[in-house]
Parts: C-alpha cells; sequence; structure tokens
C-alpha cells in the first residue's frame, strides 16, 4: 500500500520535477566559425521556459563592431505538451578580413552564471546575395519545429536632425539668450526611433554648453513631449529635451559647440514574417550645428555695471493716502517685465533723510513660458514722516535700467503721492530716539570751566627738550672731529 502511494505521487510529481529542471537551462550559441565582410557574426542566448529578465553585456569581438539586438521567443508542442524559449542574439558586423579570436567568457542570465570557451572566426571577402533566392518564411515554422532562417534587417532612410537654437545672434551684457535643444524628424520619415539613456545624455551636453560666465534660467524640462512645427513651408514633429536662458555678465561672445545626441534606431527586415522578431535595434547619433553670440558691452553710464537689462515697467501701491503725522504706512516699488528677474536690486533713494524707513522686504516672482523669462520683483517700505506736507514718491525713490529693444537707459519714476497732516513730530522724534556717544554724558558731568592753559606749557616744554637734543648731538659731533 505504501508502495503504490509512492508510486502515485512520484508519477503526479515527475512532470513537475521535469519542468523545474529544464527551466534551469540556458546556453549561448555562437555564429559560424566563418563569416563574409557583408555578413554579420552573432553569439545568442536562449532561456527555456523561462522569460529573459536580465543578462551581462556581451563581450567584445576584436576586428567586429557591434550592430545592435534583437529578442525572439517560440513555443512548441510536441506529443501534447508545450515548451518555449526566449533568445537574445547580439550581432556583430565584421571591419576587415582576417582570423580573430573570441576569447572564452562568462556572464549572469536572470542571476544564473554561464560560460562559453570562445572560437576563432575567420572573416573572408564579401559574398554575392542570394538575391531572387530566398525562400518564403512559413509562419508556422517556430510551432512545429522547422528551420526558419535569420532575417535579414535593412536600415530605413531618416529625415530627422538634432539642433541646438538660439534666438539671439548679438546681446548686450544682461541681455537674455534663450537657448533649445530638440530633435526632429518629418512627417515623411519612414525610420523608428526611441530615446535612451535621456538623463545621463543631458548632463554630458550640458556640462559641455554651459557657458561659465552667465546665468542660467532653467525651463527643467521632466518629459520629453512631442509637438507640432513648421520649418520653411515643412511640418516637423519636435521633441525639446532643453530649454534655458542664459544671462552674459562680460562682453565677448559665448560659444556652443557641436554636440551629439544618440538615438535608438531601428533597422526592419527584409522579409518581415507574422511571427518573430521584425525589427533590430541600433543606434544612430545626430550632431548639432555650432553656434557663437556675440556679448556687446552697455553703452558708457555712471551705473552700467549695476543697472538691470530688459524691458521693465513699474507697478507700485501705498496702503493710504492720507496719514497723520508720525504715524507709518507702507510703499511698494515693484519692477516687472522681462529680463534677468533675480538680479533686480532695490530703487535708489533720494533725499532719504526726510524718510524714516527701513531695509525693504522683497517679493519675487519668475514665470518661464514660451521661451521667455518674466515677474516681478516687488521692494515694500515702511515709512513714517514727522512733517505735515504732500510727499511725492518721485522725489524719493528712482529705478535705472538699460532696454535693448530701445538701445537706451530708462528710468522708472513713482507717480503715487502721500498727504501728511498734523503737528509736527521732528521734536518728539528726537528725543524718544538715542544720541548715544557724547550726549549720554551731559547728565553726569561736572559743568566748571577749565583751565586749558596747561596745554600751552606742555607744548614750550616739548619744544624746549627738543632744542636741547639737538644742540647735544651737535656738540658730540664737534668733538669727535
Amino acid at each position: 500500500m505504501h508502495i503504490t502511494k509512492f508510486s502515485f505521487l512520484f508519477i503526479f510529481l515527475f512532470p513537475i520535477i521535469c519542468w523545474s529542471v529544464n527551466a534551469q537551462e540556458v546556453r549561448i550559441e555562437l555564429g559560424p566559425d566563418e563569416v563574409a565582410l557583408n555578413e554579420t557574426f552573432n553569439i545568442k542566448i536562449t532561456v527555456t521556459e523561462e522569460k529573459i529578465r536580465s543578462y551581462d553585456p556581451l563581450p567584445e569581438i576584436p576586428g567586429f563592431q557591434k550592430q545592435g539586438v534583437s529578442q525572439s521567443s517560440s513555443m512548441n508542442i510536441i506529443n501534447g505538451q508545450m515548451s518555449s524559449s526566449t533568445s537574445v542574439i547580439q550581432y556583430y558586423k565584421p571591419l576587415r578580413k582576417g582570423q580573430f579570436t573570441l576569447s572564452g567568457f562568462s556572464l549572469s542570465v536572470n542571476g544564473r552564471n554561464v560560460s562559453s570557451s570562445g572560437k576563432t572566426i575567420t572573416v573572408v571577402d564579401a559574398r554575392a546575395s542570394a538575391g531572387g533566392r530566398s525562400r518564403a518564411i512559413d509562419p508556422f515554422d517556430d510551432f512545429f519545429g522547422g528551420n526558419r532562417e535569420e532575417p535579414e534587417f535593412v536600415e530605413v532612410d531618416d529625415d530627422a536632425f538634432f539642433s541646438l537654437t538660439v534666438d539671439k545672434n548679438e546681446v548686450y551684457v544682461g541681455e537674455g539668450i534663450n537657448v533649445t535643444l530638440a530633435f526632429f524628424f518629418s512627417e515623411e520619415n519612414q525610420a523608428l526611433f526611441n530615446f535612451h539613456d535621456a538623463g545621463k545624455q543631458l548632463e554630458k551636453i550640458i556640462n559641455q554648453i554651459k557657458p561659465a560666465n552667465a546665468w542660467e534660467e532653467n525651463f527643467n524640462i521632466t518629459s520629453i513631449q512631442p509637438d507640432k512645427v513648421e520649418i520653411n513651408g515643412k511640418s516637423w514633429t519636435r521633441f525639446k529635451i532643453y530649454q534655458a536662458t542664459f544671462f552674459p555678465f562680460n562682453a565677448g561672445s559665448i560659444d556652443f559647440p557641436s554636440v551629439g545626441w544618440e538615438m535608438i534606431k531601428y533597422r526592419v527586415a527584409r522579409n518581415p514574417s507574422f511571427f518573430g522578431n521584425n525589427r533590430l535595434q541600433d543606434f544612430k547619433t545626430f550632431y548639432s550645428q555650432p553656434r557663437q553670440v556675440t556679448v556687446k558691452p552697455l553703452p558708457p553710464h555712471p551705473l552700467r555695471n549695476e543697472v538691470s537689462v530688459g524691458n521693465y515697467q513699474l507697478r507700485e501701491n501705498v496702503s493710504q493716502e492720507q496719514v497723520a503725522t508720525g504715524e507709518g504706512f507702507t510703499y511698494s516699488f515693484g519692477v516687472t517685465g522681462e529680463g534677468n528677474i533675480s538680479s533686480i536690486r532695490a530703487p535708489r533713494k533720494k533725499n532719504a533723510q526726510k524718510l524714516n524707513s527701513f531695509d525693504p522686504n522683497e517679493r519675487i516672482q519668475i514665470n518661464k513660458n514660451r521661451g521667455r523669462i518674466t515677474g516681478m520683483k516687488e521692494f515694500t517700505y515702511f515709512i513714517t514722516l514727522n512733517e505735515a506736507e504732500e510727499v511725492s514718491m518721485a522725489n524719493h525713490f528712482e529705478w535705472i535700467y538699460f532696454n535693448p529693444a530701445l538701445d537706451k537707459y530708462d528710468t522708472l519714476r513713482p507717480t503715487l503721492t502721500v498727504n501728511v497732516s498734523g503737528e509736527s513730530k521732528i521734536n518728539q522724534a528726537i528725543s524718544s530716539s538715542r544720541l548715544g556717544g557724547i550726549y549720554d554724558l551731559i547728565d553726569v558731568e561736572d559743568n566748571t570751566l577749565l583751565n586749558q592753559k596747561y596745554k600751552y606749557y606742555f607744548s614750550v616744554l616739548i619744544n624746549l627738550l627738543l632744542f636741547g637734543a639737538v644742540g647735544l648731538l651737535g656738540f658730540l659731533i664737534i668733538k669727535k672731529k
């Protein structure tokens, strides 16, 4: 009875055990010993009963160049039992004739180690193509174990380019230059593309193109999205990769070098099949054209090293237009427009002694849209006035800037006025403030007049001592001679 139960259990578990053993099978297949210059050599990794989740990079072969990777899968049904396998094929293109050695190697596939002893590969002259002798491919070959030829992949012509563009070829110091990196392909393009390692590539490119003597305002493109544009009457799909505005600090020139952007470009099967892989992953690098931007110095002006550059307007506000002497109010001086908003300084104060105010509070807002940097920087002052008068803010604040569109300096002046009424608070303000220093000693020092003649006698004594020293020095010199 026990033997019968054991036999039944063994018969039940045997297929599962066999399946588990088969699931462990990973093998490496090497291409032929001899290939022609117009053929490819390949290394094939096959895993049965499991998908290929991860594998180490396949080795380099001296005299060959990696050409891309393809994947395939197959399923067989034999005697009612189904088996499947997944393969990854690395293709190598020979560069010249001769004998080349593929050394032994090992790699990890799905966490399992597998090895190959390598081989010697002979590269011979190019062979004539099979031409019309290509046979039709049966889509059911894989199901019934038939031998299927490896597909021949061809490269499709592309109508695409990579571009670095600038919106201006000449700017003033402090004026913004908008820089855009983008990949384009036309509506007639038939090639298949895909992005890869965009973050790593972009980091490298930014290090190459970012000028050291300029302030950067990055548009922070977080995802690559297509949009339609028209260039010279032709429709293109554009993928913006990077966009920023640079504000140069110094005159001279800013040079943007040619940079490369690598795309996955697929080659397609010459005779596509219903099943199997009909495209082969390859890579192509597109290069941008170099660009140069001339940076001109600002025209002569006493403040040309301090002023902001851009197109600006004034937005001002006062908390109340009618105040009493000694009472405080707030006045906001806001600069709004297009330019380097971060670099805007506080307005210059005139007749500052008439305004009782502290350093302003600052508020900044920057907008990045459609290749433009716009925004506002606001300075808010708390002010008290001690004399009754009508105060025009234009007499106390001004902000000078350079307008590159007009090629001239301009000044933003306030237009608001504040009416101050009431009794004078000047004396009260003086008494309430601590003068410090010598004034703190008035109440504690003796007010008796002192005789200042001792200074005269002291100076006479010093002069007599000097004359005596000179006479003694002369006497000693004469005596020595």
